[in-house]
Order: C-alpha cells, then sequence, then structure tokens
C-alpha cells in the first residue's frame, strides 16, 4: 500500500515521568519516525495540560529539528486565534530559515485550552471570529508581498512555509477549500464529521498558488503491539487517561476502578466516541484496519496519533507500523 503515513505527536508526559523526559522522548519518536520512512512529525498546541509538553509548538519544533536531518516537522497545530499572526510569520520564517525545505505550518482556530487558560492568555473573545483574515494575513507575511503596508516579517518573508488548515468541524473544510489549502480532519478524537468534512472540502476546493488539486489529510488512532493483547491494555489506558483529560478538571484523579465505572456509564460514551477511529493490535491488524481507514476516507495522507501509556511502547508501535505498512527505509 503507497500511502504516506505521518504522525501526530502529542508529546505526552507520562506518569513518572518529568517534562524533559517527555520532551526526549518526542525527540526519539521523530528519530525513529525519520529512520522508519514517515513523512512529517506534527505537535499541537495545547495549555494548562499537565500530561502535554507541546505548548510552546515553535520551540518544541526547533528541538526537535535539531536532533534530526530530514523529515518534515511542523505544528499540527498552532491556534492562530491565541497569537498575532505577524509572530507567527516569524516564529516559522525563522525555522524554515534554519531548517528549509522541513517546515510545515498546521493552523486551528480552537483555543487550545479551557476558558480560565484562555483568559489568562489574553485571548481576545472574538478573535475566532477573525481567523479567515488572520490565515490570509499570514500568509502573506510568509510568502512575498505583505497585507499590511509597511509591514515585513524577518525572518519570514518569502519562506512560503506551507500552511494547512485544521478542522474537527466543516468550517474548516470550507475555508481550507475556498483558500486552496490542504486540510486535516481531527478525527483522532472528534471523527463525528469525518466524511462529510472531507467531501465538502473536495467538492468545494478552489486552486492556489500553494495548491493545484484537494490534498486531505485523515488522523487515527494506532496502538501497535506485538500481541492483540497488550494492545487491548494500551487501549484501556487510554481510554483511562481520556476519562481524566475530560473529567478531571480542578485536581480531580481518577482510580483505575472509578476510570472504568465511567467509561462504563452513559459519561463513557464519549470516551469511546473519541477513539472511535482507531488501529489496535498486531501490526497485521493495525494494516488491516488503516488500510479499510484509508478506503473509507480517501484520504491522500493519513496522520497516525500513536496512543501507548509509555514511551518504550508508543515506539514500538511507531516502528511496526511502518513495517507493516512497508514504509522502513532504515534500519
Amino acid at each position: 500500500m503507497n500511502l504516506p503515513l505521518s504522525i501526530l505527536d502529542l508529546a505526552p508526559i507520562n506518569k513518572g515521568q518529568s517534562v524533559g523526559d517527555g520532551i526526549a522522548a518526542s525527540v526519539a519518536l521523530a528519530q525513529k519516525a525519520e529512520a522508519f520512512g514517515y513523512r512529517r512529525v506534527w505537535y499541537a498546541e495545547h495549555h494548562n495540560m499537565s500530561s502535554i509538553a507541546s505548548s510552546a509548538t515553535s520551540v518544541l519544533i526547533a528541538h526537535v529539528a535539531a536532533n534530526t536531518s530530514t523529515i518534515r516537522l511542523g505544528a499540527g497545530g498552532v491556534m492562530l486565534p491565541n497569537h498575532s499572526p505577524l509572530t507567527i510569520a516569524e516564529q516559522f520564517g525563522t525555522l524554515a530559515s534554519i531548517h528549509p525545505g522541513r517546515i510545515d505550518l498546521g493552523l486551528g482556530r480552537a483555543p487550545g485550552s479551557d476558558q480560565l487558560t484562555a483568559r489568562a492568555m489574553r485571548r481576545d473573545p472574538n478573535s475566532s471570529d477573525r481567523f479567515p483574515d488572520d490565515v490570509l494575513e499570514l500568509q502573506g507575511y510568509l510568502g512575498k508581498k505583505s497585507l499590511v503596508p509597511g509591514v515585513s516579517a524577518v525572518p519570514g518573508q518569502g519562506t512560503e512555509v506551507p500552511l494547512y488548515i485544521l478542522g474537527s468541524s466543516l468550517f474548516g473544510a470550507q475555508l481550507a477549500a475556498a483558500f486552496g489549502l490542504p486540510f486535516a480532519f481531527a478525527s483522532h478524537f472528534a471523527p463525528a464529521a469525518l466524511l462529510e468534512a472531507l467531501a465538502i472540502y473536495r467538492r468545494d476546493f478552489q486552486p492556489s498558488t500553494q495548491l493545484d488539486e484537494p490534498y486531505a489529510f485523515a488522523a487515527v488512532n494506532v496502538i501497535a503491539a506485538d500481541t492483540t493483547q497488550e494492545a487491548q491494555r494500551e487501549l484501556l489506558l487510554v481510554k483511562r487517561a481520556r476519562v481524566s483529560l475530560l473529567y478531571g478538571r480542578g485536581g480531580r484523579t481518577f482510580t483505575d476502578e472509578e476510570a472504568d465505572l465511567v467509561i462504563e456509564s452513559d459519561a463513557g460514551r464519549q470516551v469511546e466516541q473519541m477513539v472511535r477511529y482507531s488501529a489496535v493490535g498486531t501490526p497485521s491488524e493495525v494494516r488491516d484496519y488503516l488500510e479499510e481507514f484509508s478506503e473509507l476516507t480517501g484520504a491522500d495522507e493519513l496522520i497516525t496519533a500513536h496512543q501507548s501509556s509509555n514511551t518504550a511502547s508508543r515506539l514500538r508501535s511507531v516502528e511496526l507500523t511502518a513495517d507493516a505498512m512497508a514504509l522502513a527505509t532504515a534500519g
């Protein structure tokens, strides 16, 4: 199967790890992905989450890029309403100047945080409404002509860092189509509108200077292990972690028994829905699922989110998946 695979790395801080440990694990994952033929690794902007180390997305990308050689790296994505377009253009223009031809910039309009955190970031409540205009302003800064007279991004201007629109609803699909940009759907945690969004994107796509025809990504959870039982155990741990993420605000913690009760209750339906698209099992089982998912979505590229409770299992999943899909380019 000749389908490009990439990785969304949530830069997790696993139980018992420090932030430094989590970042080191992200470096190891990118090195593994590079060696085994994945096309790119993306990092998502999240804030005020004790288990995620990718809040300063551009800084993390810079560190990983300095410790890899060829793999594309980028944001999947930067939540643009949290920032001025000029600042993001300067950050990613700097990255592209240091690592030419390797940097992607995926853009989302969600806050990437809760309301309290949004206020702490001085986020304008209406900033999401300006997202389409901000995308165009950012594109101008990274292109040859700024849309803001007298203001240029240095570094940034002329780097033509490729933009990608991320979404978990129909809005992102419509915007990506109108602007002629690649579109990535976050079906690894918000699967409901996946197929409709992709259909709208392809139907309404308008060619642009960046892209001649639609290019769609679909995200899918992956847990590849040496045995089905091991993979299913990891899936249960992932679901328990989602319970804490969804219902553990304010310092609330859940025992394994409490988390399992939540999963089995009506409240657990949201957890089950979030992992609706998940390739879980041995390499052959994961391959079969990814091939079916590819046929279902018609995606041009799959973004795999390797969901494991520890670094060793996550790296093993990356390796087994590459071998199963015949990606490997080096030992």
